[in-house]
């Protein structure tokens, strides 16, 4: 599958496409700056090894439209701009959200946006032609990089097209990890706001990383 990773160049962005590029996927690495993309997919190359070459750098719009599948990892300050950036490229796609509201002032603090979560505005803001779907809030880029490590946190996916969903849970499987379908795209609040928890806990226990796992299943 080629997966273009709007916003790329960032650390949660950039462990997501290693972890990609890992399990065969091509990967579109996107940015306003078309130069840093490359220059961070030619480092993603390199860690991959054997002489691989399956990450590329562009433009986000050029990522966008090559992906078959698009993913946004960009602070919740540039969430609305970009994805109007962008919106030309995604009609019929699937768009899997990562964008967590936090406040600056204390990222520790559960921060509500207008719209109710990242997820539903951006749903409300392509339309429906673009099945969105929350997902990777609660992973730290610290676990992402390890590709020789597995990762003991779970994923938690939200949005309202089953189909969508079905797409971000096999990629969350072909990153490393286990996926749980959590519900409709309203839910995502809550899984939005458990990385505000997650940091929390980091804080308070000096650790970096802290995750979720679903008992019972």
């Amino acid at each position: 599958m080629q997966i273009a990773i709007v916003g790329g160049t960032g650390k949660e962005g950039s462990g997501l496409a290693l972890r990609w590029a890992n399990a065969g996927h091509e990967i579109i690495i996107g940015s306003r700056d078309a130069e840093k993309a490359a220059r961070v997919a030619e480092e993603l190359n390199l860690a991959l090894g054997n002489g691989a070459a399956r990450v590329r750098g562009a433009t986000n719009l050029d990522a966008a439209q090559a992906g078959e599948v698009v993913v946004l990892t960009v602070p919740y300050s540039a969430h609305a701009d970009t994805l109007r950036s962008v919106q030309p490229a995604l009609s019929g796609k699937v768009l899997i959200d990562v964008t967590v509201p936090v406040n600056p002032a204390d990222i520790t603090r559960v921060s509500v946006p207008a719209g109710g979560s990242a997820t539903v505005e951006a749903q409300r803001l392509l339309g429906p032609d673009v099945k969105v779907v929350a997902a990777f809030q609660n992973i730290s880029f610290t676990h992402l990089k390890k590709l020789d490590t597995a990762i003991d946190c779970d994923v938690l996916v939200c949005g309202d097209d089953a189909q969508a969903k079905q797409i971000a849970l096999q990629l969350v499987q072909d990153a490393g990890m286990r996926g749980f379908d959590a519900g409709p795209a309203d839910n995502a609040i809550v899984v939005e706001g458990l990385t505000s928890v997650l940091l929390a806990i980091n804080k308070r226990h000096k650790i970096k990383g802290a995750g979720i796992r679903i008992t019972g299943v």
